[in-house]
C-alpha cells in the first residue's frame, strides 16, 4: 500500500476508538446510524487516518460535510467552514492540543500518529 494511502486510510482500531470516544452517535445530529469515517481534514487534503482527524457522521451528516450540500438543516448561516470549526472544538475537548498541521500527512513523515500521540 502507498504509504499516503496508509496514512489516510483509517484502521479498524481506530474507527471502534472514536466509535467509543463519540458514543456511537452522530457528532451533529445524535443519530444512533454515525459511522466513524469521517474527515475533519478531508483525505483530499492529506488528513491523517488518525482518532484526532476522525469523527462519528451518520450518512446524510456526513455528506453534507462533504459535499456543503444540505448545510440549511444545521440553520441558518451554516458553512461547511463553521462545521469544521464546530469539529475542531470538538475534538479539542478530548486533544486539547489538537492542530491542523498535525492531521496531514508529510511525505517521509510520521504518518500514523498526531504529535505527541502514541498508539
Amino acid at each position: 500500500m502507498h504509504r499516503q494511502t496508509k496514512a489516510t486510510s483509517i484502521s479498524k482500531a481506530v474507527k471502534l476508538a472514536v466509535y467509543r470516544r463519540d458514543n456511537g452517535r452522530c457528532v451533529l445530529c445524535g443519530s444512533p446510524y454515525g459511522d466513524p469515517v469521517a474527515h475533519v481534514v478531508r483525505r483530499s487534503q492529506l488528513g491523517k487516518g488518525i482518532e484526532e482527524n476522525i469523527v462519528t457522521l451518520c450518512p446524510a451528516c456526513h455528506r453534507a460535510y462533504d459535499e456543503g450540500g444540505n448545510l440549511e438543516k444545521f440553520g441558518r448561516g451554516t458553512t461547511r467552514e463553521s462545521l469544521y470549526c464546530y469539529f475542531v472544538a470538538y475534538l479539542k475537548g478530548f486533544y486539547p492540543n489538537w492542530n491542523r498541521e498535525d492531521m496531514i500527512y508529510h511525505k517521509g513523515g510520521d504518518y500514523g500518529t498526531a504529535v505527541g500521540h502514541k498508539e
